[in-house]
C-alpha cells in the first residue's frame, strides 16, 4: 500500500493527530522510495519541527540531504509569514502614492496577527516548494501539521483561489473606472491641477496592471495546487493513527473533512500496535486496541489499513529510519500474502 503510494505518485501527504508518528512513517516513506530509486524530498509544515532530531543533523529552511536521493526542508510558518509579509509590504509600497506608506505599514501589522495568514503564508510556501520540485523530484513527501490545522490547509487552495477571483473583480472594476478617468483627463485642461502633476493617469494605469499581474500569478499557483491535490493519479493522503479512541475517532473525522474537500485518501496506517503473547498487560492492550480498531473498519470499510508494530526504542537517526522502512516492507508483504 504505502510502497505502492510512493512509487506512484508525484505528492504525499501524511497527517493525524498529534503523537501518533507521523513523522517517523512518513520519513520511512521516503527512505523507501530513495532506495528504490527515486529521487524524494521530504517536507515538514508542521511548527514543531522534528525532522531535524528524527535525522539527528540540522533541517532548516533551506533543503539538506538526508540519505542517497533523499533531501529534507523544514518550513518555518513564522519565518514564512514575515518573508510573506515583507514581500507584499514592499510591492505594495511601490505601487501606493508616498503618504500612504504609513497605512501600508499599519495594515501589514495587524494582518501580521490576522486569523488564517499563517495559514495563507504556508499555504503559498507548500506551492511554491511543489512547483520547484516538479523537475528535480519524483516524490515529495509532506509530514503535516496535527489534523484540525491540516484540515483548513487541505481546504485553502479553494477558498484563496475564490478570494483571488473576487479582488481580479474588483480590480476590473477599478480599471475600467480609472480608464474612463484617463479619458477625462485628457479632455479636461485642468486635470493636470487636479492631479497634482503631469503622467498620473498613466502611473495609475501601471499600477493597475502589475496588481492584476500578482493576482492572477498567485491564482495560478492556488489553481494548480488545488488540482494536485484533487487529482488522485498523483496525490495521496495518507492518515496516521493508533489503535485508540481519540486517534480513531479524530482519523474517521479527519477522512470525511479531505473527501469533502476532494483529496483522496490512499490508506491508513494504525502505528505502535503492541505485540501479541507478551504478557497479560500487552495482551489486555491490544485486545483493546482490536475494539477500536474495528470501529475504524467499520466506519472506513473501503480504505486500506497498514498495521506496524511498537518499536522497543525511539526512531532516532538514518538507522531507525530505516528500520521503520523495513517494517513497513515487511507489514507490506504480510498483508499481501
Amino acid at each position: 500500500m504505502l510502497l505502492d503510494l510512493a512509487r506512484d505518485k508525484h505528492v504525499l501527504f501524511f497527517g493525524g493527530k498529534g503523537g501518533v508518528g507521523k513523522t517517523s512513517v512518513a520519513n520511512a516513506v521516503a527512505l523507501a522510495a530513495a532506495r528504490a530509486g527515486r529521487r524524494t524530498l521530504v517536507v515538514s509544515t508542521d511548527p514543531a519541527h522534528n525532522l531535524g532530531h528524527l535525522w539527528e543533523r540540522a533541517v532548516g529552511d533551506h533543503t539538506v540531504q538526508l540519505a542517497e536521493r533523499l533531501d529534507g526542508l523544514e518550513i518555518d510558518p513564522a519565518r514564512t509569514t514575515e518573508e510573506h509579509l515583507a514581500a507584499v509590504g514592499a510591492t505594495m509600497r511601490r505601487l501606493m502614492p508616498e503618504h500612504l506608506a504609513g497605512e501600508v505599514t499599519r495594515h501589514l501589522d495587524l494582518a501580521r496577527d490576522a486569523p488564517g495568514t499563517h495559514e495563507a503564508a504556508v499555504l503559498e510556501r507548500i506551492a511554491e516548494t511543489v512547483e520547484d520540485a516538479a523537475d528535480r523530484y519524483d516524490l515529495v513527501v509532506f509530514d503535516t501539521a496535527p489534523s484540525g490545522h491540516t484540515t483548513r490547509l487541505m481546504s485553502l487552495p479553494e477558498t484563496m483561489t475564490a478570494w483571488t477571483d473576487g479582488l481580479l473583480r474588483r480590480q476590473d472594476r477599478s480599471e475600467r473606472f480609472g480608464a474612463a478617468m484617463r479619458g477625462l483627463e485628457r479632455e479636461d485642461p485642468a486635470a493636470e491641477l487636479v492631479g497634482g502633476h503631469g503622467g498620473g493617469g498613466d502611473r495609475r494605469a501601471q499600477r493597475d496592471q502589475e496588481i492584476r499581474r500578482i493576482l492572477v500569478r498567485r491564482r495560478t499557483r492556488f489553481e494548480a495546487l488545488r488540482a494536485l491535490l484533487a487529482d488522485p493519479e498523483r496525490t495521496a493522503f495518507v492518515i496516521v493513527l493508533t489503535a485508540e479512541r481519540l486517534p480513531v475517532l479524530e482519523s474517521v473525522e479527519l477522512h470525511g473533512q479531505l473527501v469533502r474537500s476532494g483529496v483522496a485518501v490512499g490508506g491508513l496506517v494504525v502505528n505502535k500496535r503492541s505485540p501479541e503473547d507478551s504478557g497479560d498487560f500487552l495482551t489486555a492492550r491490544r485486545e483493546q486496541e482490536e475494539r477500536h480498531l474495528a470501529v475504524l473498519r467499520s466506519e472506513l470499510p473501503d480504505v486500506p489499513v497498514l498495521q506496524l508494530p511498537l518499536l522497543g526504542g525511539d526512531v532516532v537517526g538514518a538507522e531507525a529510519v530505516g528500520r521503520v522502512a523495513d517494517e513497513i516492507a515487511a507489514a507490506e508483504q504480510a498483508l499481501a500474502s
